[in-house]
């Protein structure tokens, strides 16, 4: 009796279907490109902002998402969120260049399962990828001992850092600050006017006890210089 033909790899259905979720093309078709080598996972959509996300995840159906956090048209994180509120079951992992030090805690915190950076190398992203799919949470351990510092700290009446003390659109803002972008550039990037960015940047001196804008400008280069 002839035997049955067999495969290396099993049926695609039986896959785990991920949406890649970023801004660059190169860097969406190379996580395609590595993640479909894996004989247990493939990429069943892609898309560059959220709009686009939300369209994709309502009709593909992932398993899980790999979201940047910055976006064409929104903010990565308020995307983790959104993800999160309407599609409970849907695993989301944060790949960004951002420092982890400012974001990380702030994604997991919107409902992200796991944050890596893109420096990271290919096998790392595809044991992270793995870790979020069998419901893991995805951290590197300087992230995890931070945030078990910040839970300590809390409970000692310890002050905010400043990642916990801003919004995440104040956030955002205070980063592109520290960038070197005018209001009108930051407005223009945000699809928000320049008074909705002046406003949070009232908002963001009060919370850091700034008195100028000349103030918060040195504060936000000198933060972005320093790394943190």
């Amino acid at each position: 009796m002839a035997k049955k033909p067999t495969s290396a790899s099993p049926p695609e259905e039986a896959k785990k279907r991920i949406l890649v979720v970023d801004d660059h093309p190169i860097v969406r078709e190379r996580l395609a490109e590595m993640i479909n080598r894996e004989n247990d996972l493939i990429v069943c959509g892609e898309a560059e902002d959220a709009h686009q996300a939300l369209a994709a995840v309502q009709t593909l159906h992932p398993e899980l998402a790999i979201v940047d956090i910055t976006l064409k048209d929104t903010y990565g994180i308020e995307l983790v969120r959104d993800l999160k509120s309407r599609h409970p079951g849907l695993a989301v992992l944060v790949l960004s260049m951002h420092d982890e030090s400012v974001y990380a805690e702030r994604a997991l915190r919107a409902g992200a399962r796991g944050y890596i950076c893109k420096v990271e190398p290919a096998s790392k992203v595809i044991e992270a990828i793995r870790g979020v799919l069998r419901g893991e949470i995805y951290a590197s351990e300087a992230i995890k001992m931070a945030m078990l510092r910040g839970i300590a700290g809390a409970s000692r009446g310890e002050s905010a850092s400043r990642s916990q003390t801003l919004s995440n659109r104040e956030l955002e803002i205070y980063d592109f600050l520290g960038d070197g972008l005018s209001v009108q550039q930051i407005a223009k990037s945000l699809h928000i006017s320049p008074k909705t960015v002046e406003a949070h940047r009232a908002n963001i001196k009060a919370k850091l006890n700034l008195k100028t804008s000349a103030d918060l400008l040195r504060h936000a280069i000198e933060s972005r210089l320093q790394g943190e």
